[in-house]
């Protein structure tokens, strides 16, 4: 029901952008957009292409969806040993290595608050999609099986939502 009412509303979106060939935002709930970019993530929306910015989930090249205020989406692509560059994450054409596979994650931010700490599972693309707050800086650690990768990332207007650089390699020590 949830989905039939998106594309409802991304079809009435798209038509109505190309009547009046302007390309405004379609606006839609903070939840409904998150539904939306989770659809096409998970590949149940096929034939369309998605992107996701910063600011925007980006559908056709010609609809636009503001993402909410607050939140910051970022996909995630744990690797050991093919990966690809990436910077504006396409949720219909990025393919990470590691499909399907158990990660602990761990997230926090530059005053050590926690802000994720649970086991979360690759979608079938190879990714971890996140919502993160915005305007700040994290500390992300990812661990599979022995091996582990660190980074920082962050959530600041027109920063990356496609990291694809946390190589997963041997925890030192063990």
């Amino acid at each position: 029901m949830i989905i039939a009412g998106l594309l409802i509303v991304a079809i009435g979106g798209y038509m109505i952008s190309e009547i009046f060939g302007k390309k405004e935002p379609v606006v839609l709930e903070s939840q409904d957009i998150k539904q939306l970019v989770h659809e096409y993530s998970i590949g149940n929306l096929k034939d369309q292409s998605a992107s996701i910015t910063s600011n925007q989930l980006i559908v056709n090249d010609s609809i636009f969806y503001d993402l909410p205020e607050n939140e910051f989406f970022v996909s995630v692509a744990p690797f050991i040993e093919e990966t690809h560059p990436c910077a504006i994450h396409s949720l219909t054409g990025c393919q990470g290595e590691m499909t399907d596979k158990e990660f602990n994650v761990y997230i926090d931010d530059m005053n050590g608050n926690v802000i994720l700490d649970q086991a979360l599972k690759s979608q079938s693309n190879g990714f971890i999609d996140l919502w993160l707050p915005r305007d700040k800086t994290y500390r992300i650690t990812i661990e599979h099986e022995g091996k582990i990768a660190e980074s920082e990332i962050s959530t600041y207007q027109n920063d990356n939502t496609c990291i694809t650089t946390m190589q997963l390699m041997e925890k030192k020590g063990v």
